[in-house]
């Protein structure tokens, strides 16, 4: 698979997700627990079907360590429905733009919990993107009387982008023994059983037309998954990740199109500032990954 293939399936699982998120949000008649099951169990035979395809479906889902399977999916799942959450109270461009915070917070959180050194230029990189953050926040706080739902709205955006952040943490630590095939299947697999404690919660019947939307927001979100997935296996992962920001201008217009959303000036230089910050702490981890690996020649045998 060459580079170029790998980008454009990177860019396709953006795409992919962000109408999955605009599908949920369409559902919004469905309560959070129930969407999140139907997200997660039509997800599951896209991924079957993607492994038996590959011959990959008995090593494939082997694994080494059950318990991390289980804490991933916890973490997961509560991010999951935290975002479908906010994706109900605010507008789809919001949401997307307040999610860019949980790569930052990784960064923050990577330090704290693995001991990663993280220098100047990054700490000031991640302090912009937070002041980013708190642009897109402005227009919704400031208006004559912020509503009990906005704020409830950037609770449930904000800890999801905490929660997508630990999970981060949890799969560096995680792909050392398993493999991502087994990842992102368990995850699927945990996150349907988990969903359905929500059941005595108040699931409701869905109308054919939330049906429809959920079904296929499970099936999209599966593709969408795979998309991620193989991309990453043909191009580096410091190549690819800026992509991750091309959901914003999806999401404008899709929010607009779908839902009449029009984002506000100040959402729109947020997320910008959020956008630069992020790349450039990829393009900067991207450079001294470059110079190390340059420097490796050199170096003595103890390192």
């Amino acid at each position: 698979m060459t580079p170029l293939r790998g980008i454009a399936l990177k860019l396709t699982s953006v795409v992919l997700f962000v109408i999955m998120s605009a599908l949920i949000k369409a559902a919004s008649d469905v309560p959070t627990g129930e969407a999140v099951f139907f997200r997660s169990f039509f997800a599951l035979p896209v991924i079957v079907i993607w492994l038996l395809w590959r011959g990959d479906l008995a090593t494939g889902l082997r694994v080494h360590r059950p318990g991390m399977h289980f804490l991933r999916g916890i973490v997961g799942v509560s991010a999951m429905g935290c975002n479908f959450a906010a994706l109900v109270l605010l507008p789809l461009p919001e949401v997307t733009a307040l999610g860019y915070a949980a790569p930052l917070l990784t960064v923050i959180f990577a330090a704290i919990l693995l001991g990663e050194k993280v220098r100047l230029f990054r700490i000031s990189a991640v302090g912009t993107g937070l002041l980013g953050v708190g642009l897109v926040m402005w227009p919704l706080l400031t208006v004559s009387e912020v509503s009990d739902t906005v704020l409830l709205g950037i609770g449930f955006v904000m800890a999801s982008a905490v929660l997508r952040a630990l999970v981060q943490i949890h799969i560096r630590r995680m792909v050392k023994t398993e493999q991502t095939s087994a990842i992102v299947f368990y995850f699927s697999l945990t996150a349907t059983v988990l969903s359905l404690l929500t059941l005595p919660f108040g699931w409701v019947l869905p109308s054919p037309r939330d049906a429809a939307f959920l079904i296929a927001a499970g099936l999209i979100g599966g593709v969408a998954q795979i998309c991620l997935t193989s991309g990453y296996r043909g191009a580096e992962a410091a190549l690819l990740a800026p992509f991750d920001y091309a959901s914003i201008l999806f999401a404008i217009l899709i929010g607009y199109v779908a839902f009449s959303e029009v984002p506000t000036p100040m959402m729109l230089l947020g997320s910008g500032v959020v956008v630069a910050s992020g790349v450039a702490i990829i393009l900067r981890e991207r450079y001294l990954g470059l110079k190390r690996f340059r420097a490796r020649p050199g170096m003595t045998p103890q390192g």
